[in-house]
């Protein structure tokens, strides 16, 4: 039976992609990319020839009906996103979803996810965390704060270069200058950098240095 892979790659590193991601990518009839340029080149990278065709949240809606019935066809399909596992902050869950309601198996290999290194980097607890991934830039922002200013577990989010600055002044204000914090900016390459310390004194170190990449903010939960 076909099947739905989501294959994990690489956040930075190329050499962060698993053998068995590069197996299923030569073996599958299409790879589904959130960006075929980007893909293309990791592919090529692998000597990896497999027809590519683009799959993003600008088209997933109107997609994931027809590309279900194309494996239920017997053709096997792989989704990539330019970084990461599929579904984690990238399109994903509504192909994953339909393809369950039809019948038609998936299988999710394991693989690189931005959020697991940071968060073992922090120093903050691991045991339990909450996953958040990108805020709501305008509507429902305040009320996702405010519910996170109170959860009593390691927070996880997301944020770009553009925003990151005015973020964590937020994070600041809502959850105390004096929470302790840490901030991975560009994983796995050449310029990785981890900050740690208050939420105050991170933002003072961001308003001095460079503010360049993708970063993950890890964020202690609330004392009891």
């Amino acid at each position: 039976m076909a099947k739905l892979y989501l294959v994990p790659t690489p956040i930075g590193n190329f050499g962060d992609i698993t053998l068995r991601a590069i197996e299923v990518l030569k073996a599958v009839d299409l790879v589904l990319a959130e960006d075929t340029r980007k893909t293309g080149i990791l592919l090529k990278h692998y000597g990896i020839e497999t027809r590519m065709s683009a799959h993003h949240q600008f088209n997933e809606h109107k997609a994931v009906k027809s590309i279900t019935e194309r494996i239920s066809d017997g053709q096997n399909i792989a989704l990539v996103t330019d970084a990461g596992t599929p579904a984690i902050s990238d399109p994903g869950f509504l192909l994953v979803r339909e393809c369950i309601r039809n019948g038609v198996e998936v299988e999710c290999l394991p693989g690189a996810t931005a959020f697991v290194p940071a968060l073992v980097n922090s120093g903050l607890p691991c045991d339990r965390f909450l996953f958040e991934g990108f805020l709501p830039v305008k509507k429902g922002r305040k009320t996702r704060l405010e519910a996170l200013a109170e959860a009593d577990c390691t927070i996880i989010l997301y944020e770009s270069t553009h925003r990151i600055l005015k973020s964590l002044e937020e994070f600041a204000s809502y959850f105390g200058s004096d929470r302790q914090a840490s901030v991975s900016r560009e994983l796995t390459k050449i310029y990785e950098e981890t900050v740690r310390g208050t939420l105050a004194e991170i933002v003072q170190y961001y308003k001095t240095h460079p503010v360049k990449g993708e970063f993950v903010i890890i964020i202690s939960g609330k004392s009891s």
